[in-house]
C-alpha cells in the first residue's frame, strides 16, 4: 500500500499530525499495535464504566495561554465539548491540602500558611514569572516546537519585549532550583516546587530546565485545567474522526517491527504480519529507544547516534490503579484531580496522583459510583517475573496503592466494585513504553530540550512527534510536537502549514461542571441520539465473540458512532461486506444485547 504519508503510532501526537495532514488533503495512514487509537490519552470500557488509560487531566484548552489543543481543534475545524475544572487541582503536602486555584493571587493565598517567612518573595516570583509568561507566551502565540521556530517570527517577537526573551533565553541551561534560590531561602519551599516538577514533567528542582518550569509554574492557573466530556474517548475519537473524514486510514492491532531504507531515506515499514507500507514520508511518533534500538536498520545509522539514544535517560516506570468504587467512598470535599505526597523530602512510591473524572463527568460511570485512577512510581523489578510470581505482586501492589489512598478516603477499600493494575510491564505492552517510563526520557539538564529527539532527523523524509522530542512529555506538549512534524512534512511538500490566526472560529466549547447523562448528544437530532446512545453500550471489546468469524469490527464502529465519526464507522462496515447483522447480537456479550442490527442500519441509510 502507498500513502503520501505513514504515522507510526496512534497516540495524541501521532492523531494531531495525522489529522492535520488529512485536513491539508494528504493520503495519511496512523499504524498502531492497539486495537483503539489513543496511547497513554486512551480509554477502555468495563461494564458500564469508561477508564482513561493515562492521561485524565487535560490542559491547554483555555482562552488563554498555552493554549494547543484549542489552537489543532480550530484548524480542524471539529467541535468538541472540554469541561472546565473549577479547581486546577490539589496537592495534600504534609498535613495540609494546598489548592490549585485558576486565579494565582488567589494561590499565593492559599501557600502564606504555608510558608509565612516567603510571602513577599511568592509574589514577587510569580508576578516576574506571570509577566514573562505573558511575553513569551500569551502575547505571541506560536504552536510549534523550539527546533521549528521560524527566525523571522522568533525575531519579531523579540523585538516586542526584549528584556523577557533576553532573561526567559538565559534559563535555558540553568535549573529550576538556580532560579528558585533568586527568590526563596525556606528549604521546605524547594520541596514543595519538588513536588510541581516530579508531577509535571517527573523531575526534581535540582534536574529541571528553568526555561521550562518557569513556564510550567504558571501556565495551569492561566490556562487552566480540562477534562474531555464524555472521556478521553472524545479527545481521540475527534481526531481519528478528522482523519476518517478526509480519507485517511487508520490501521490498528498492527505492529511495526522495522523501517526499510533507501540511500538517506526511509521507504516504508514492515509489520509484524509480514505487510509492507511505503510512503513518501514517514512521522514516528514512538520512543527515541524503539527507532535507534528496534526499528532503524543498524547500517543506516551510526554508533554515535545509537549510543546517544540508549543515554537518553528515562523517567521512573510507573504503575497504574483503576477502581470503580462506591459513591460513598468519596467525600463530598474531594476534586477531579488530588496528588498525594508520601514524602515532602523525597520521591517515594506513597506519591501519586489520584483522578477522579465521575465528579465532574457524571456520564462515566453508575450514578451511585465514582471512576478512581492512581499513577505513581514503582521502583520494583518487575521484568524477571514467572506467571505466577508476577500476579501475585501485582495483588501486593493493588493491596499497597489502595493503603496509600485509604490515607485520604479511609472507607474506600471496603468499597470497590472493580479494581485492576497496570504495571510496568503492561504499560509496555499496550503502548510500546519502554520499561513502562510513561513519559519518556526525562525532560533533565543535560538531557534537555535540544538534546533531544527533534521533529526533523537524519533521514530527509522521517519526522518525529511524541515524549522523547524536544518539548517532552504532557498533553499540550505532545500535541505540539505533532503540530510541528504535520508543518514540517507541509513545508517540504510546498503546502501552506497551520499557523496561529486570531479570525479562525472557535470550535471548543467550554462547559461547566458536572457534565450529566442528559447532556450527551443533546445537540443532535432525536434519531441520532438514539444511535449513538446505542452504540455506546458497546464494550469495545478487544476479543469480541459478536463478530467471531467475519471480517466486522463491531467495537470499532460502535467507538466510531460514539464519538459521531459517522463516516468512518460506515466506511469501517463497508470493508466487512455483510448484509445481515441481526445474528450478531445473539453473541454480544451483555446481558441485554447492543442494537448492532440498528446501528448498522442507520449507517447503511447514510448518504
Amino acid at each position: 500500500m502507498d500513502f503520501d504519508v505513514l504515522v507510526v503510532g496512534g497516540g495524541l501526537s501521532g492523531l494531531s499530525a495525522a489529522s492535520l495532514l488529512a485536513k491539508r488533503g494528504l493520503k495519511v495512514a496512523v499504524v498502531d499495535k492497539a486495537t483503539h487509537p489513543g496511547g497513554s490519552c486512551g480509554a477502555f470500557r468495563r461494564e458500564d464504566t469508561l477508564f482513561d488509560q493515562g492521561s485524565s487531566m487535560l490542559f491547554g484548552w483555555g482562552e488563554k495561554g498555552f493554549n494547543a489543543h484549542r489552537f489543532l481543534f480550530n484548524c480542524l475545524e471539529e467541535p468538541i465539548d472540554i469541561i472546565q475544572h473549577e479547581l486546577l487541582y490539589c496537592i495534600h503536602f504534609g498535613d495540609t491540602k494546598v489548592r490549585f486555584f485558576p486565579n494565582i493571587e488567589q494561590f499565593i493565598e492559599e501557600l502564606v500558611p504555608l510558608f509565612p517567612d516567603e510571602e513577599q518573595n511568592l509574589r514577587r516570583f510569580y508576578h516576574d514569572m506571570e509577566k514573562l509568561y505573558t511575553h513569551v507566551m500569551v502575547e505571541n502565540p506560536s504552536y510549534t516546537t523550539p527546533d521549528e521556530v521560524d527566525r523571522k517570527a522568533a525575531l519579531e517577537s523579540m523585538r516586542h519585549h526584549p528584556i523577557s526573551y533576553i532573561r526567559f533565553l538565559s534559563y535555558l541551561n540553568k535549573s529550576a532550583r538556580t532560579l528558585l534560590s533568586k527568590y526563596f531561602s525556606n528549604p521546605k519551599i524547594f520541596n514543595f516546587f519538588d513536588k510541581l516538577t516530579s508531577t509535571y514533567c517527573y523531575t526534581t528542582v535540582a534536574e529541571s530546565p528553568a526555561i521550562l518550569s518557569s513556564v510550567m509554574f504558571v501556565d495551569n492557573h492561566v490556562g487552566g485545567s480540562y477534562y474531555p466530556a464524555g472521556s478521553t474517548l472524545f479527545l481521540t475519537g475527534k481526531l481519528e474522526k478528522v482523519i476518517e473524514e478526509h480519507g485517511g486510514t487508520m490501521i490498528n492491532k498492527s505492529e511495526v517491527v522495522s523501517f526499510t531504507t533507501n540511500q538517506g531515506t526511509i521507504t516504508g515499514v514492515n509489520l509484524a504480519d509480514g505487510r509492507k507500507l511505503t510512503a513518501d514520508q514517514i512521522i514516528y511518533s514512538g520512543t527515541v529507544w524503539n527507532l535507534y534500538g528496534k526499528l532503524l536498520p543498524a547500517e543506516a545509522t551510526t554508533e554515535k547516534r545509537r549510543t546517544w539514544a540508549e543515554k537518553q535517560v528515562p523517567t521512573y516506570p510507573s504503575v497504574a490503579l483503576y477502581l470503580l468504587v462506591d459513591k460513598e467512598a468519596i467525600d463530598e470535599g474531594t476534586i477531579a484531580v488530588e496528588m498525594l505526597i508520601g514524602n515532602i523530602d523525597a520521591l517515594d512510591e506513597a506519591e501519586v496522583t489520584v483522578y477522579i473524572p465521575s465528579v465532574d463527568d457524571k456520564t462515566i460511570c453508575p450514578e451511585d459510583a465514582h471512576v478512581v485512577m492512581a499513577i505513581g512510581p514503582s521502583f520494583a523489578d518487575w521484568s524477571p517475573l514467572d506467571e505466577d510470581p508476577y500476579k501475585q505482586r501485582k495483588e501486593e501492589e493493588i493491596n499497597r496503592l489502595i493503603t496509600v489512598l485509604e490515607k485520604r478516603w479511609p472507607e474506600i477499600g471496603n468499597h470497590v466494585r472493580h479494581v485492576e493494575l497496570a504495571t510496568p510491564k503492561t504499560i509496555e505492552r499496550y503502548t510500546l513504553k519502554n520499561g513502562g517510563a510513561v513519559a519518556g526520557p526525562k525532560q533533565m539538564l543535560g538531557n534537555h530540550m535540544f538534546k533531544r529527539l527533534h521533529i526533523r532527523t537524519e533521514f530527509s523524509n522521517l519526522f518525529c512527534c511524541g515524549e522523547s522530542t524536544v518539548m517532552g512529555t504532557g498533553t499540550p506538549t505532545v500535541t505540539t510536537s505533532g503540530i510541528a512534524a504535520a508543518n514540517a512534512v507541509l513545508k517540504q511538500r510546498s503546502l501552506e502549514p497551520f499557523i496561529y490566526d486570531n479570525r479562525r472560529k472557535a470550535y471548543v466549547r467550554l462547559i461547566d461542571p458536572p457534565f450529566t447523562k442528559d447532556l450527551l448528544f443533546a445537540e443532535d437530532s432525536p434519531e441520532l441520539r438514539t444511535i449513538r446512545l446505542a452504540a455506546r453500550r458497546c464494550l469495545y471489546c478487544e476479543h469480541p465473540s459478536c463478530c467471531e468469524g467475519t471480517d466486522l469490527d463491531v467495537p470499532g464502529i460502535m467507538r466510531r458512532v460514539t464519538v459521531g465519526n459517522l463516516k468512518g464507522a460506515k466506511r469501517k462496515m463497508a470493508s466487512a461486506g455483510m448484509d445481515s447483522y441481526k445474528v450478531l447480537e445473539s453473541s454480544c456479550i451483555r446481558e441485554e444485547a447492543v442494537e448492532i442490527e440498528r446501528v448498522c442500519f442507520h449507517l447503511n441509510s447514510l448518504t
